[in-house]
């Protein structure tokens, strides 16, 4: 019976964080960094997915003690996540058919130094696009339900370490293989859904705000 718990315990971090963070949502922003060279995009998705996994981990064990310690609620995180989320969405909606498009439809991509896929890894692809504000307020909501004596909280703390390492393992196969899907779509398909993803994210970064407001103000009441 344990090991079905613990089983469970396991799955629930990604059957609860990757619904929220959609990889695919992010995809296109993936490939028009990464291009279509298929090792820098492997560079890149697997620092990607490295960065998450420290994000989630850091949300899931001390995510709530860093935010006391601040003395930041929730609400602000999810409307400062949500600004950032709404400003990446609007220079994609802003910014000329020759930009990000002509590079995602590239057959090939400069090579990358270590230090720019460092850079272009974490903004805007690990954060906000991928565990943006509401992926951090989940982590934080399953980390809060650790046992609190020591022996339990090490063995729970391992298993919320072990179902972030499966969701990494998850947004890298995802974003390794975006430029594929995406180059069957041709330039018009891509042109077409990187407009639409912009606009939802824009909606998402919205979406985000008006949640932390709605909080603030019921906080407030």
């Amino acid at each position: 019976m344990e090991l079905v718990a613990l089983l469970k315990s396991l799955a629930l971090v990604p059957v609860t964080l990757l619904p929220i963070i959609n990889p695919l949502t992010a995809a296109s922003v993936f490939v028009a960094t990464a291009g279509h060279n298929r090792a820098v995009a492997k560079r890149l998705a697997r620092q990607v997915a490295i960065n998450a996994w420290f994000v989630l981990v850091a949300s899931l064990l001390v995510g709530n003690v860093v935010l006391e310690f601040f003395g930041i609620s929730l609400p602000i995180v999810r409307i400062g996540g949500g600004l950032l989320v709404a400003a990446t969405a609007w220079r994609m909606l802003s910014s000329q058919a020759g930009d990000e498009v002509q590079t995602a439809t590239a057959e090939s991509a400069s090579a990358l130094s270590d230090v720019e896929v460092m850079r272009r890894s974490f903004f805007p692809i690990t954060f906000p696009l991928t565990t943006g504000p509401g992926t951090i307020a989940a982590s934080i909501a399953l980390g809060a339900q650790l046992p609190s004596s020591p022996v339990m909280y090490v063995a729970g703390a391992g298993v919320a370490i072990l179902g972030a390492a499966v969701t990494a393992l998850v947004l890298y196969l995802v974003f390794a293989n975006s430029a594929r899907v995406l180059g069957k779509l041709g330039p018009i398909g891509t042109l077409v859904m990187m407009r639409l993803l912009a606009f939802m994210l824009l909606c998402i970064g919205i979406q985000f705000i008006w949640d932390g407001w709605a909080q603030l103000n019921g906080l407030a009441r």
